[in-house]
């Protein structure tokens, strides 16, 4: 049988379990009392051992029924939980992690399992000691019996430690466990036929674990005239070998029991928790599933089918655009109504292709827990990590680029922010910090805050470090507010810190997580009180693909201005324009706003078709900044395709992409963070 099929489903149930594993295992250390999350990762560990066992991995299998039998002692109350146990299994299921992105690489997901299996097996055996060396936990483990004596006592049926394990569980459960072996007639002429009519009589009465040869070989008729099974089952010897005997050109069949002289570890499989009480079967079920309820149907769709289908449809938004475009030219009143109702249809097209691609910010913030778990460990910090509203949901394509800002600005938070615990102590707080991970909507932006209780920003340290490296002026930093203060720590290359880590300085990088943020459309701002602690906020569009925009005229080009970034359109008079520092600017409802004329930034020929009396402005914002676009006319509202430049065009300044209009002419979308400084 060709498990390739099988590997794309595999490396994605297998992330599913390792993330599972980890969140209950944080949820464990912190109630190690509490055997409902044992019990989920055991659920957890035990499929994924049978997931890799089945799929050939067998280093993974080996790795995770060692963790299953440390599991398996806790569970039973007989090991208690210290740090240092949790240490051991943490480093355990790190290293599964790697094999599972080794795989997904193409690898063949093997690695070298000694140590760590040499520890659980330390830790079943009672005698584990972080001081203790390896070697001397692996001399004193030589006299505990083990799944590789185990083997060697059964390796006349060469059964692995998988095997041997079901058949050891299943003679708890009262099953009896036979190793078979059937010999077909000389003169059988299907013998994969033959093979196949048996293993259907074996499954109606029992369960086959290990053929020899293998399966594959069986179907492809790649063995002589006999085949064995290793077999469990409650039914008697004689009733199984009549029962084979009773299929034609079946020559002899025999069948005893297999003895296994050491006991391996009990590890109950999932037969009986099935077998056991609806209430036990509820509590083995994860959380997901008890929320989606038995009833909820959902199947796997490769996000490049979606990325495809967000494509033809893009393609029909803008045949819609110059459908809508005739059938106000033609002016026919039935071609107008086909059209509407068209447009209806294809928004709720639309609504549900978009609705289809939101995924919950939850994948990326669960990978932090674990991450704060372990930088806390090193920093020798008490931190703990509180994550609200992971349920809002974001386009995939913009969850898998906001991982890498969100972990430098947590990791920034704890390794700077954050105070030892004898700090906070004299600073009258808890020695136990706390570190905020919120995500929230708003209108057509998705929000995530990121929000520290430590000692805050030292602005004075802040500028004092801007001015040495000539960022700002003596001159600009003695008029600047401590928000233009906070601000400078995205600076390129700005850093307060004295000592850079490698786990953060701050400032350090925090221009790469402001230009990652504005590259998706969205913005970033910190807000910080000097030993209360520091806030940053990032906004972030809910998609990328088709978006609101405000077509505009400049002399004979349009241009698409997203509404995210719009504030309001008006219309000046030219005597209302003001100069301030050989700059154009207008009073906006009591602030002055600058002026930004599209026509000579861009470069547009003069058509001579100009209003001399009056100026139609769009009024823009990046976070706390404005300004006013200089247009000649407005156009009107409308959802556009963005379409990127590629490889051809790259870092064309204050143009963020293309889109194809009704008409069929083209119009470059304006990137309004580029255009206000």
């Amino acid at each position: 049988m060709d498990m390739n099929q099988y590997l794309d489903m595999f490396i994605e149930e297998s992330k599913e379990h390792l993330q599972a594993i980890n969140a209950n295992l944080l949820l464990l250390e912190n109630d190690p009392g509490n055997i409902a999350h044992v019990k989920e990762i055991f659920r957890s560990a035990h499929t994924l051992k049978g997931m890799s066992a089945t799929m050939g991995f067998e280093d993974m299998a080996s790795l995770t029924h060692e963790a299953e039998n440390v599991l398996d002692l806790i569970r039973n109350d007989k090991l208690t939980i210290n740090s240092d146990i949790m240490d051991v299994i943490f480093q355990s299921i790190d290293l599964i992690e790697g094999m599972v992105i080794d795989i997904t690489e193409g690898g063949d997901g093997s690695a070298d399992v000694s140590i760590p299996v040499k520890k659980l097996r330390a830790i079943v055996a009672g005698d584990f000691s972080v001081e203790q060396e390896i070697a001397a936990t692996a001399v004193a483990l030589e006299d505990a019996p083990s799944v590789e004596e185990t083997a060697q006592q059964t390796q006349e049926y060469d059964l692995d430690d998988f095997a041997l394990m079901v058949m050891e569980q299943s003679k708890e459960l009262g099953n009896q466990a036979l190793w078979i072996k059937v010999t077909l007639n000389e003169n059988c002429l299907l013998k994969a036929a033959r093979a196949y009519m048996v293993f259907d009589q074996l499954e109606s009465l029992g369960e086959v674990i290990k053929t020899k040869p293998t399966v594959e070989d069986i179907e492809n008729e790649r063995f002589e005239q006999s085949f064995e099974i290793a077999y469990v089952t409650m039914h008697p010897i004689e009733k199984i070998r009549s029962a084979i005997l009773n299929i034609s050109e079946i020559q002899d069949v025999t069948a005893e029991p297999i003895v296994i002289k050491a006991k391996v570890e009990e590890a109950p499989v999932v037969k009986e928790q099935a077998a056991s009480t609806p209430q036990k079967a509820q509590e083995a079920q994860p959380a997901a599933a008890r929320k989606t309820g038995a009833g909820g149907k959902t199947i796997r769709v490769d996000i490049d089918r979606l990325d495809i289908l967000m494509n033809l449809f893009s393609e029909l938004v803008i045949d819609r655009g110059r459908l809508e475009q005739l059938a106000r030219e033609i002016g026919k009143s039935e071609l107008q109504e086909t059209v509407e109702h068209m447009s209806r249809i294809s928004g709720d097209l639309q609504n549900i292709i978009l609705t289809m691609r939101m995924v919950p910010v939850e994948q990326v913030f669960n990978r932090f827990p674990r991450m704060i778990r372990d930088l806390q460990k090193d920093l020798s910090k008490k931190v703990n990590l509180e994550i609200f509203g992971a349920e809002t949901e974001l386009d995939r394509t913009v969850i898998d680029e906001i991982g890498d800002p969100l972990n430098h600005l947590l990791r920034n938070s704890l390794d700077h922010g954050i105070e030892s615990p004898a700090d906070r102590k004299k600073a009258g707080k808890p020695e136990e910090g706390t570190i905020e991970l919120r995500a929230f909507h708003s209108g057509n932006h998705v929000f995530i805050e990121v929000k520290d209780d430590g000692a805050g920003i030292n602005k004075e340290k802040v500028l004092k470090k801007a001015l040495e490296h000539g960022i700002v002026t003596q001159a600009i930093a003695d008029s600047m507010s401590d928000k233009q203060i906070h601000e400078l720590l995205f600076a390129a290359g700005f850093s307060t810190a004295d000592v850079i880590s490698d786990i953060s300085g701050r400032g350090v990088g925090l221009d790469v997580v402001k230009s990652k943020i504005e590259s998706l459309g969205g913005s970033v701002g910190v807000d910080s009180v000097r030993g209360q602690g520091t806030t940053f906020l990032i906004q972030l569009p809910l998609t990328l693909s088709i978006i609101s925009a405000m077509l505009v005229q400049v002399q004979n080009e349009k241009y698409a201005v997203p509404l995210s970034s719009i504030i309001e359109t008006a219309v000046f008079k030219k005597d209302q324009i003001m100069m301030a520092h050989r700059q154009k600017v207008i009073d906006f409802r009591g602030r002055v706003v600058p002026l930004v004329s599209l026509q000579d930034i861009f470069q547009v020929p003069s058509s001579g078709n100009q209003n001399d009396d009056e100026v139609a402005v769009v009024i823009v914002r990046k976070g706390e900044k404005m300004a006013g676009l200089v247009v000649d006319s407005f156009i009107g509202q409308q959802e556009i395709v963005l379409k990127s430049f590629g490889k051809y065009l790259v870092n064309v300044f204050a143009i963020s992409g293309a889109t194809i209009l009704g008409d069929g002419q083209v119009a470059l979308i304006i990137d309004c963070n580029a255009l206000i400084k």
